[in-house]
């Protein structure tokens, strides 16, 4: 279908897509009857949102990834539009919407548990009576002047997503050769990369998620300075980056992302040693099943656990400081907990994991001792764990890894399904499956009878 599309938009005879191509002075008009891209395609709210601005006399339009998607017989999983209203003129024609953002002013419009992001259209460059404020590496820190639809295509990243939809009209409108290069298969930066790579870094994370996602080859000057411009990435906001790496990984196509993160150099940094961890047997493995999971899990249109996921590429780095901190004579819980906080507060400094992910982490990683421990009354508060499946599931990862004995996890899967009368039969002697309970000590107080309090703490199963 894609392919009638484009020979219809394009005449016979066609050169192969050049290296580079000027933005065209005036946008290209794509009927319905030639890309197939009908109204009803596109979500409900957004509709409604392009209708609403248009009959209060402003233009608007569906624009970026939505459009790109469609063209590509995908689903959209989010709309966004573009008009040129004011983020005060949207919030003032929508009762449910509220104004967000700093660097870039934006509108939300509520519809139930649905939110369409609506931008003003913004100028690619700023006259002598306005100010880009950038940092000294070149990066922008705010860009509010807003410009008319031209030169809102022109400042977007890359050609594909600087297409416009108006589902009134059920016209395509391409300023900048967008349609042809997603018929080349081609993601290609507009303007100079070099100093879009400067303004915002993130983007260069992104065209490697687009590339992956969407299976496009990166133009040669677009992927070019990516090597070189890497270090930029230390300047992003922690949450930021955050938000971006979320994006990566839960697109569907993680584990194609990662390798060309790494083709690229940028996985130097991220996550703290996670280039060193992909370059071990054991750490490669780990952390490239789990991304395959993940992957499996997000086509299949199942849920996924960012904490799960942030606990398995951060894991060999726990597992390390956690084997230091028993070297060191620390007891089993307690050295987890420091080697939890430890990697933790390293990492924190470059991805801000917000707490209710960091929260999951600790829970799942804090399982895998109590998954050693098989006597006793400890494996049934292990199944009444909140986190048991998430736990669970990390360990047979573990398992297929090779990094634990697969054993442990065929244990696990027998008993959490046995009868009890089975569970207690697979209990292994307390020398086999967990640490010897100590003896307490008696103080004299205890002796005389007094109420001294105990200073011994719980036992370390029950941490």
């Amino acid at each position: 279908m894609i392919r009638k599309l484009f020979d219809k938009v394009f005449s016979r005879g066609r050169k192969a897509a050049p290296d580079r191509h000027p933005v065209v002075p005036g946008p290209s008009t794509i009927p319905v009857g030639q890309h197939g891209v009908t109204r009803d395609r596109i979500s409900n709210n957004a509709r409604r949102v392009t209708d609403t601005l248009q009959s209060h006399g402003y233009k608007a339009y569906v624009v970026g990834g939505a459009v790109r998607d469609i063209m590509l017989d995908r689903t959209p999983k989010d709309y966004d539009v573009a008009t040129d209203a004011t983020p005060e003129q949207v919030n003032a024609v929508f009762r449910r919407s509220r104004i967000i953002g700093r660097r870039f002013r934006l509108v939300h419009v509520m519809f139930g548990m649905d939110t369409i992001e609506v931008s003003t259209f913004r100028a690619s460059q700023v006259s002598a009576d306005h100010h880009q404020h950038k940092d000294e590496h070149g990066r922008l820190l705010r860009d509010n002047v807003f410009g008319d639809q031209a030169e809102d295509a022109v400042r977007r990243d890359f050609t594909v997503n600087a297409l416009y939809y108006d589902p009134s009209t059920e016209e395509v409108i391409d300023y900048c050769g967008g349609v042809r290069d997603l018929e080349h298969r081609t993601l290609r930066m507009i303007g100079d990369p070099v100093e879009r790579y400067r303004e915002d870094p993130v983007r260069m994370l992104r065209a490697v998620r687009l590339a992956a996602k969407l299976g496009l080859n990166i133009e040669r000057h677009t992927e070019a300075p990516i090597r070189e411009l890497a270090p930029l990435m230390q300047n992003v906001p922690a949450s930021r980056l955050f938000e971006e790496m979320l994006k990566l990984l839960l697109s569907g196509h993680a584990v194609a992302c990662v390798e060309r993160l790494r083709s690229q150099g940028l996985h130097h940094g991220l996550l703290p040693m996670l280039d060193v961890i992909l370059e071990q047997p054991l750490g490669e493995r780990f952390v490239m099943l789990a991304l395959a999971r993940t992957d499996e899990r997000i086509l299949e249109d199942k849920g996924v656990s960012p904490g799960f996921l942030f606990a398995a590429l951060l894991w060999h780095e726990v597992l390390a400081a956690w084997n230091a901190a028993k070297d060191r004579g620390v007891p089993p819980v307690p050295a987890m907990h420091e080697a939890m906080d430890q990697v933790l507060s390293v990492q924190a400094e470059k991805i801000s994991i917000p707490r209710r992910f960091g929260v999951d982490m600790k829970e799942i990683w804090l399982l895998q001792w109590r998954f050693e421990q098989r006597s006793g009354k400890r494996p049934y508060r292990v199944l009444e764990s909140p986190k048991f499946r998430a736990g669970y599931d990390f360990l047979l990862l573990r398992c297929e890894s090779g990094e634990v004995d697969a054993e442990v996890g065929d244990w696990w899967t027998r008993f959490q399904d046995a009868s009890d009368g089975d569970r207690e039969t697979m209990l292994l002697p307390p020398d086999k499956g967990a640490p010897k309970k100590r003896r307490r000590r008696r103080r004299p107080a205890d002796a005389a009878g007094g109420d001294a309090p105990s200073l011994n703490g719980p036992e370390g199963g029950d941490a």
